[in-house]
């Protein structure tokens, strides 16, 4: 339910004050476009700001403009066709009320229009032939009136004079409105009964217009009194609006006559064409009656001439005045004589946008209106000047909350019972660039694998902004930026009107694994405003890089071979197989697997850790030469995966070293091969010289057989690329083992590795090759007179 602000509509001004009046006079009947005066001259008002301020010609009570002014020079000039009788009748002064409104500020000038009369109607009789009839023994001197003849025009162009043709018996008495034969001479029925007397009417305007009328007299031989009315004038009130047949007033005329002479009819006298729609009287009784509606605001008076008439033509006459009373039968008018739509939405509070008049026809009570309009919207009617109303805002308007306002004016009179009317003013918020694009999201994460195609859609950002149109319109695009060092430009690109983010280039994900970019949101407005969003770009690992090993060397680069003891036991760590992926997570998950085995039943591999460890005790039976082709494979899918040689040596001492040169030839017939005998020829005396003294050791010490090395050469560990990390359970080397290599410090051309192991498991080789002397007699029991190797 709408809760209403009601303001009294008074006729006086509380905000503005209007200027003077203004007045003009001019004649009736002038053309259009015919200039009555400069205005803008007379009220001091600048020509140029005529048309800026909107200058205007309004009414008070009526809906017709009867002038205009020209906003290029300021002049008065008549708009429609002015008829001083159509418009006052028979009123000695006609004036029209107009005005002038400028806005910013509202301003109002009354302009007072005097209309004046020309002399554009001719006299006019009633009739075109008027009868007498005159008793014969009527004396000189008898009187008898006239109807006179009626002139729109007024003033000097009504009728001035009225004069009768030439005759032997009558003679013309005029004054006033009154017109009467007076005989002059009796009249004698035996020499004319029938006289004919032609009565012209006057008026004073230039050129001089004029009227007739024929008087037929006709002579008979008694009768001598004209009928009287009771009253001169008769006076009655009307309210409007009566109805139809309602009688107003009843005039009486008696005749001191007897018989037909005696008897009475009433007529209406010279009266206008809207008398005679609106009433009319009963010819026998006298009563007048109305006969169509009857409307205070056209006409507040009617004054009718009544005639009585006896039977044989006597004739007397009398005036009814019908005063109208108002009753309230017209609501308020509310009119929009300005409106500002659409208005921006950054307008301040108290800004004028709007005129409003309001106009009630009735008078009185009925006239005063009371004015209301809806609350919780942020305008207001302020009373301005007279019947105007100012429309203004109150508070701070949001196209973006409210784009369009319905604004009703609700205008109630005094009137009992009270009409109202209203008028639903529509006004419309322009919108202003005041909100920058908002993102849907404070960031943006967008997931892509590695090796995808140039141009793929890569995630899509959205910014929306509230404001209208162009101040709507978002434009996306990439902030500078570098990514890697180069610009970001290079790596992906912006959709700018759908914010579709595309891949420029193919992404590594062992070069780079996230980055991040700037996305602008920009509207058209001006000046634009923006947003910004971080998009973060997150690249998957594809399985395509292939495990690679990095101990054993791969083949071609090295011959390298493990020695195993032959006192090994079950469970001991012979050598570890070292392999790395450049990839991530499950696609660097490496498992090891013997795919081929001299003795597949001797050794094994951890799944994960690669280490080579024995299945079960050293016999003397198992050959000497054990190969193992060891493959590395990744959990990627689909699976990638390396392979790599292994060759052990079971012995605990040198002297097999010769038949070594066949190892990798069994296999793989490697190149190395012939190397290898090359080399083993070149130090076969070296060798041989090398057994001799074990052998004089082993004879000396009949305890277990015992490896004695003069020194010791380790060998660095294998070349981690920086790419690489050693992290449990991927397959690379863990911290918890070190493995030394040794040479003999007779041995310079071979790769003959003897494994070390910190781990229990193992066996300990550190104590005999890097023991002292004295060390080593203890451990394995040497007699005292032995000579140090």
């Amino acid at each position: 339910m709408n809760i209403f602000l009601s303001l009294i509509c008074f006729s006086f001004f509380l905000l503005f004050v209007a200027h003077g009046e203004q007045s003009y006079s001019f004649p009736e009947e002038m053309k259009r476009g015919s200039v009555i005066g400069n205005i803008a001259k007379d009220l001091r008002l600048e020509i140029g700001a005529l048309s800026t301020r909107r200058a205007r010609i309004e009414t008070e009570e009526s809906d017709k403009r009867f002038c205009d002014i020209n906003v290029r020079n300021g002049e008065l000039i008549v708009a429609e066709r002015i008829d001083r009788e159509g418009l006052c009748g028979k009123k000695v002064s006609c004036i029209l009320r107009q005005e002038l409104v400028l806005e910013d500020p509202l301003e109002l000038h009354r302009i007072i229009l005097h209309i004046q009369d020309i002399n554009d109607n001719s006299p006019v009789f009633k009739d075109v032939n008027i009868g007498l009839e005159i008793q014969e023994s009527a004396v000189r001197g008898a009187r008898f009136v006239i109807e006179e003849a009626h002139d729109a025009d007024v003033g000097q162009n009504s009728v001035q004079q009225y004069s009768l043709e030439k005759n032997e018996n009558f003679v013309l008495a005029a004054t006033g409105n009154t017109v009467e034969l007076v005989l002059d001479k009796e009249l004698d029925r035996e020499k004319q009964k029938e006289i004919n007397l032609l009565l012209t009417a006057l008026d004073g305007g230039s050129p001089q217009r004029s009227g007739t009328v024929v008087i037929h007299v006709t002579v008979l031989d008694a009768n001598d009194n004209s009928p009287v009315f009771s009253q001169a004038v008769y006076k009655a009130s009307l309210p409007e609006n009566s109805p139809l047949g309602t009688v107003v007033v009843t005039v009486s005329a008696s005749d001191a006559d007897e018989g037909m002479n005696g008897d009475v009819t009433y007529d209406f006298g010279h009266v206008t064409d809207k008398v005679m729609e609106i009433f009319n009287i009963d010819n026998k009784r006298g009563e007048i009656r109305v006969t169509a509606a009857v409307d205070y605001e056209a006409t507040t008076s009617y004054e009718i001439r009544v005639k009585a008439k006896d039977g044989l033509g006597l004739s007397s006459y009398a005036d009814v005045i019908i005063s109208i009373t108002d009753v309230n039968d017209n609501a308020p008018v509310v009119s929009l004589k300005s409106l500002t739509s659409p208005i921006p939405e950054d307008t301040p509070a108290g800004t004028e946008v709007g005129i409003i008049n309001i106009q009630d026809r009735d008078s009185g009570n009925n006239r005063q209106v009371r004015c209301s309009i809806q609350q919780n919207i942020p305008f207001k009617l302020v009373p301005s000047i007279k019947n105007y109303y100012s429309l203004v805002t109150t508070g701070q308007l949001d196209r973006e909350v409210v784009s369009d306002y319905n604004i009703t004016i609700i205008a109630t009179d005094e009137g009992s019972p009270p009409l109202s009317s209203s008028k639903t003013v529509q006004l419309s918020v322009a919108d202003i660039n005041d909100n920058p694009p908002v993102f849907d999201e404070q960031s943006y994460s967008a997931y892509v694998s590695e090796n995808n195609k140039p141009g793929s859609t890569l995630c899509s950002v959205t910014a929306r902004d509230p404001d209208w149109r162009q101040n709507g319109t978002v434009i996306y695009s990439l902030l500078p930026g570098e990514v890697n060092g180069a610009s970001v430009s290079s790596y992906l690109s912006v959709n700018g009107d759908t914010g579709v983010i595309h891949a420029v280039r193919s992404f590594d994900y062992e070069q780079f694994r996230s980055f991040k970019v700037h996305v602008m949101a920009r509207d058209n407005g001006s000046p634009p405003l923006s947003s910004n969003v971080t998009v973060s770009v997150f690249i998957f690992d594809v399985n395509d890089n292939s495990p690679q090993i990095l101990y054993p060397a791969p083949e071609g680069s090295s011959f390298m071979t493990e020695l195993v003891p032959k006192a090994a036991q079950r469970g001991s760590l012979v050598s570890k197989v070292i392999a790395v992926d450049a990839d991530s997570g499950q696609n660097a998950w490496l498992s090891y697997h013997i795919i081929k085995a001299s003795d597949p039943g001797l050794f094994t591999i951890g799944l994960h850790s690669g280490e080579i460890r024995t299945q079960r005790d050293i016999s003397e039976s198992d050959s000497m030469k054990q190969n193992l082709i060891v493959a590395v494979k990744d959990n990627g899918q689909p699976s990638l995966s390396a392979t790599c040689a292994m060759y052990l040596l079971i012995s605990d001492n040198l002297a097999e070293v010769p038949e070594l040169k066949d190892i990798s030839y069994d296999d793989k017939n490697s190149k190395l091969t012939s190397y290898l005998i090359i080399a083993l020829v070149s130090v076969s005396t070296f060798f041989l010289t090398f057994i001799i003294i074990i052998l004089g050791v082993r004879f000396c010490c009949r305890t277990k057989p015992r490896l004695l090395f003069d020194g010791a050469v380790a060998i660095p560990g294998a070349y981690l690329p920086p790419n690489y990390s050693d992290v449990d359970g991927t397959g690379t080397l863990h911290s918890t083992y070190n493995y030394d290599a040794y040479l003999t410090t007779g041995s310079r051309t071979s790769d003959f590795k003897f494994v070390s192991s910190y781990n229990d498991n193992t066996l300990p080789a550190d104590q005999t090759l890097k023991k002292s002397p004295t060390e080593f007699n203890d451990v394995f029991g040497i007699c005292d007179d032995s000579t140090e190797v």
